[in-house]
């Protein structure tokens, strides 16, 4: 029987000073990036005395606000709908045998793998390609916008869910499902009752994500995007080619914020489900 062996003083002292490195190395960044928000000075690396000025010209401007509107509005949609597709992919590939099954799980893994950019340019030929032939078809003008943004969105988000739902999936005892059939449930109670519990958690981790990502997407929503539909992530890219102030600090800090908010509820919701 093997035993642990504690490592000596020098190596401790190693070990702690190189996890203290690491915690600075990810975190100090972010300190920086908070404590420059406040800062009164117009460039963002002086300080110049505390100021709430930079949030103050955030809430102020109608532009932002609606940008922010638009990032919301988008996510909360994206979020909803990735989860339903992704979960139920998940099911697919991990319940059930099918043919072409080889062929879809690897389609299901190519947003994952293929660049930003690349799928940007497809998402914008497809766009431009079907909206012209609807337009010949039907007489629909229609523009790209939300409903552009939202499926490209989608498009790659059901990818990340459904990898986060199947590896929850991957490891659960199939014999609580078996059981429940063997006496007399349904598929769908059996889900409902027994599967869909125990894979609460990896749903709310894929909602999470599918949400974060589509708060931050920058690359492929400003290729999809239409008038009056400009994200806060594009936003604050356009006010860095304008020049860089601390509002764009003031700006990151929010959304950082609001992540920080969304991993926070998803903790509580996960406690509550525990408890309950």
């Amino acid at each position: 029987m093997s035993t642990a062996v504690e490592p000596r003083g020098w190596a401790k002292a190693a070990l702690h000073v190189n996890g203290w490195l690491v915690y600075i190395f990810f975190y100090a960044p972010i300190a920086l990036l908070v404590l420059f928000s406040f800062s009164d000075n117009r460039n963002v690396g002086i300080w110049g005395g505390f100021t709430l000025d930079w949030y103050q010209d955030f809430f102020d401007s109608s532009n932002a606000r609606g940008a922010l509107s638009n990032s919301v509005k988008i996510a909360i949609v994206v979020t909803i709908i990735s989860v339903i597709l992704g979960t139920m992919s998940a099911l697919a590939l991990e319940r059930f045998t099918f043919r072409g099954k080889k062929v879809f799980d690897a389609l299901l893994y190519l947003p994952i793998i293929i660049p930003d950019v690349t799928m940007a340019v497809m998402l914008l030929l497809f766009f431009g390609e079907f909206f012209d032939l609807l337009d010949m078809l039907f007489g629909l003008q229609l523009r790209k916008g939300f409903w552009s943004i939202t499926i490209s969105h989608i498009a790659f988000n059901i990818s990340f869910v459904s990898v986060i739902v199947r590896a929850r999936l991957s490891g659960m005892n199939t014999n609580l499902e078996e059981a429940a059939v063997d006496l007399y449930a349904s598929r769908w109670k059996a889900f409902r009752h027994v599967t869909f519990p125990q894979i609460v958690p990896g749903i709310a981790g894929g909602a999470l994500l599918a949400m974060t990502l589509s708060l931050d997407d920058v690359v492929i929503t400003q290729f999809v995007t239409g008038p009056g539909w400009t994200t806060l992530p594009v936003y604050v890219f356009g006010l860095i080619r304008k020049g860089v102030t601390p509002l764009i600090n003031s700006i990151s800090v929010i959304m950082l914020l609001a992540s920080m908010l969304l991993v926070v509820l998803s903790l509580f919701a996960e406690r509550a489900r525990r408890g309950g």
